[in-house]
This record gives C-alpha cells, sequence and structure tokens, in this order.
C-alpha cells in the first residue's frame, strides 16, 4: 500500500510565512476610514494567500503532495459586521496562482472548518452560520479553480442532550444543504461524541466520503474493537471513497485515495490533545491493517509540529524497513500488509 502524508497550514522550517495573519474585529470596529479598513484586511488576506504558495513550493521540493489550507485565510470573512464585504474580485489573482500550482503538482488540499461549523444544531441561527462558514470555505476551493476532489472535512457536532436525536438532525440538516456544498464535504469522527462507527452510519446515509482519524477512535472508540474496526469498519471507509470516485467519474484508487487523520496523545493525562510529534509504531500497526484491502492511502498528520513532524516521521520510517516499511521520497512510504 502507498501512503502519502500531509500537514496542516503552517510550515516551521519557513521563516515569515504565517497563512493565518489576522486583524481582530475590536481592530477593525477602531479605524476611522471603514474601507481602508477592507482594503487592509484585502493586504492581509493577499499575504496569507502568498505565504501559502510559500508553503506550497515547499512542500513540492519535499515531494509532499497533501497540505490543509489554513481556515483563515480571509480575516474577519463571515464576520457579521462585513456582510456587504465581498473580497473575492481583489484576491482573485492569489486564489488562481495556487490553484494552478495545485493542479500543476497535483498535489492533494482541503481546508477544515473549526468547531463551530455543525450541522447538528438545534438552534436555526447556528446552522445559518455553519452553511455560511461552509459556503465561504467551498468559495475558496472554487476561486482557485479546483475541483470536488479538494473537499472541507467537517465533524458531526454536539449531541445536545441526546445524540441518537442530533445525529438524525445532523443528516435532515446536511442533506437541505444545496449540492455544491454537500459535494465538497468530507465527514470525521470526533475525540468526545460521535464515534467512529456512528460517523461512519452519518457518511454512508449522506453520501459523503469519511475521513477516519485515528487519534479520535483510540479516545472515543465507543463500541467498536479494534479487530471490528479493521474487519468491519474500515472496508466501509473504503466503500464512501469508492462510491466517490465513481461519482467524479475515476477508476483508481490512486486518484483520490481514502483518506486518514493521524496524531499521538500529548501525554496520559491529555490523551486527547495532539502532541509535537507522531509516534511511528501505533501508526505502523493501522497502516500494515489497512494495506490488508487498501492500495492508496492519504494520511493528514494533525501533529503541533507540522511538517516538522512529518521529516520527522518519514525519517523513524525509513528505520523501520525490516517492518514492512519501504521509505519512497520525503513525502510518502510503501507498506506491506499485515500477514
Amino acid at each position: 500500500m502507498i501512503v502519502r502524508f500531509g500537514f496542516v497550514a503552517m510550515s516551521l522550517r519557513l521563516e515569515n510565512a504565517s497563512p493565518s495573519k489576522t486583524m481582530t474585529y475590536t481592530t477593525f470596529a477602531k479605524l476611522a476610514d471603514r474601507e481602508a479598513g477592507l482594503r487592509k484586511l484585502e493586504r492581509i488576506a493577499e499575504e496569507n494567500l502568498h505565504n501559502t504558495l510559500r508553503i506550497l513550493k515547499l512542500c513540492k521540493t519535499d515531494r509532499i503532495q497533501m497540505y490543509r489550507f489554513s481556515s483563515k485565510l480571509i480575516p474577519l470573512a463571515t464576520h457579521e459586521a462585513v456582510t456587504d464585504w465581498d473580497p473575492f474580485q481583489a484576491l482573485k489573482p492569489g486564489f488562481e496562482e495556487i490553484g494552478r500550482f495545485v493542479r500543476d503538482n497535483r498535489m492533494r488540499v482541503s481546508f477544515h472548518p473549526d468547531h463551530f461549523c455543525v450541522f447538528s444544531t438545534p438552534r436555526p441561527e447556528v446552522l445559518a452560520k455553519s452553511e455560511q462558514d461552509l459556503r465561504n470555505h467551498v468559495r475558496m476551493l472554487e476561486a482557485m479553480g479546483l475541483d470536488e476532489t479538494a473537499k472541507c472535512n467537517i465533524h458531526i457536532g454536539g449531541a445536545y442532550g441526546d445524540k441518537a436525536a442530533s445525529g438524525e438532525r445532523f443528516v435532515r440538516q446536511f442533506e437541505a444543504l444545496p449540492d455544491r456544498l454537500k459535494r465538497r464535504v468530507t465527514l470525521e469522527n470526533d475525540d468526545k461524541t460521535f464515534t467512529a462507527r456512528e460517523t461512519l452510519e452519518a457518511a454512508e446515509r449522506t453520501s459523503v466520503p469519511m475521513v477516519l482519524d485515528i487519534h479520535h477512535y483510540a479516545v472515543n472508540p465507543g463500541d467498536t474493537d479494534e479487530d471490528e474496526l479493521h474487519r468491519e469498519l474500515w472496508p466501509r471507509v473504503e466503500r464512501t471513497w469508492r462510491k466517490e470516485r465513481e461519482r467524479l467519474g475515476y477508476t483508481d484508487a490512486q486518484q483520490l485515495p481514502a483518506k486518514i487523520h493521524a496524531s499521538s496523545p500529548k501525554s496520559a493525562a491529555d490523551p486527547r490533545s495532539h502532541a509535537d510529534l507522531v509516534e511511528p509504531e501505533p501508526l505502523l500497526r493501522f497502516l500494515k491493517q489497512a494495506a490488508r484491502c487498501t492500495t492508496h492511502l492519504d494520511c493528514m498528520l494533525e501533529a503541533k509540529s507540522k511538517d516538522v513532524a512529518l521529516v520527522r516521521l518519514i525519517d523513524d520510517f525509513r528505520q523501520m524497513e525490516a517492518q514492512g516499511v519501504k521509505v519512497r521520497d520525503d513525502g510518502s512510504v510503501e507498506i506491506e500488509a499485515l500477514e
């Protein structure tokens, strides 16, 4: 099985390259000239896009083919006080340049709207805000000219005192979204509420691919043990991606591999938080199991040390050849299936 690795938003190996520079609304509101303030927001966004391109170029140099964009590319993008502001025309060149680079280098990119983007909510105003947030992320992908392989990953959301009812509400409210938004979504299990099994059931019902977070599974397994995870759930997760490939007209798994998230617990006392680096042994155990039925897999690392953690993981894997790991390049490995 061929596994590609990616990282999230920030590179710790580039100086002055934050893609998430911002301005608080408090600062914006104090500006005497509102139009000048809006232009300043656009200049900050242009710098974020420029730094994103710098990070992508570093990825190309290192043959890293996966990257998750910062959700903060456009400061205050969905703030209720600037709903009359449309920055996309001003930012068109920057978005288009990123899109061309991604396409030319066949990179897999994504967004992950934050935890406020919840479609299980019982509150209409929160639902409207969630749709607005998702729409903004989709619009950025569209501004880049990227097709529907570029996704926005979300969680189901909160239980609100009745997890079964919340799960049903998620399905109903998600299904009511425009197809343009739904076709951009992947669904991920979380570390406290909706388990891998529950998330998979929602993904199957809404016909969206599932991203399995193996750290979240470890701290929130529900009633699914590891044998069931590999024997039953993982093949079903794979099928959600096969159906998505079929919808997009792809015939080969390497054109849109299944995707997982991986990270390590910060400590025994704080198992849900992410550590700086990724422990290779637990990840390898999962990958060798997955290789039994999977030929290509993409793995997004959610370590605090970003691309430094990816570099370290590849270095660790170079020492594990006897365990069935072959490093292909600085961004991917080949894994032998568990016998």
